[in-house]
């Protein structure tokens, strides 16, 4: 039985990617696949500090960040899953600021030793999770690939915990009143996609 945790960057409960990240859950659970969701602005996270102290050790295994806050915890969720959901709002043409403080952190995924003229090199070699992108924008859905950096942003956070998408939910035209309603072709979508996580 596969479990599929959520990674949610909006600022409150209920909003529309919330509620859709609930259908993609929705879908993995008809599945019979166990589900957990995790608020980004309900953990203490601190910003990353570019110390790179995370990077220096060669290996597989994460580096240790030197910030020691909730963000080890998250990531034990996230190691431990089978599946993956990964949810933010587009603000400002791009993921939230604490979706992208969330996704900085994940630097100790590679290995990036100083005095050494390469890039960060990927510790995961293998992408053997699943990955579900959702994010949500007052712009036409179909846009959101094309006109902002919300979907580079999720793919990138899916590549560096070892997962692969494989489903995506543009969800456009939203943000014009305070009590949404996610509507029900978009939930219905979200749910079928869900559903590929439990496979």
């Amino acid at each position: 039985m596969g479990r599929v945790v959520a990674i949610v960057g909006s600022y409150h409960r209920g909003g529309i990617t919330d509620q859709a990240v609930d259908a993609v859950l929705a879908g993995a659970e008809q599945g019979g696949a166990k589900t957990r969701k995790i608020y980004l602005v309900e953990q203490t996270i601190e910003f990353c500090r570019n110390c790179r102290m995370c990077t220096q050790f060669p290996g597989e295994a994460r580096g240790e960040c030197v910030h020691q806050d909730d963000l080890e915890l998250v990531l034990r969720e996230v190691e431990s899953a089978s599946a993956l959901v990964l949810g933010s709002p587009v603000n400002y043409y791009n993921v939230t600021a604490i979706f992208r403080r969330f996704m900085e952190r994940l630097i100790g995924y590679t290995y990036w030793p100083w005095g050494e003229n390469l890039g960060p090199v990927m510790r995961v070699k293998g992408r053997t999770k699943k990955a579900v992108l959702v994010a949500s924008s007052g712009m036409p859905g179909f846009l959101i690939p094309f006109f902002t950096g919300a979907a580079r942003a999720l793919r990138l956070t899916a590549k560096m915990v070892g997962a692969k998408p494989v489903g995506r939910v543009w969800i456009g035209m939203v943000g014009r009143a305070p009590e949404e309603k996610l509507p029900d072709r978009a939930r219905a979508r979200a749910m079928r996609v869900g559903r590929k996580l439990a496979l």
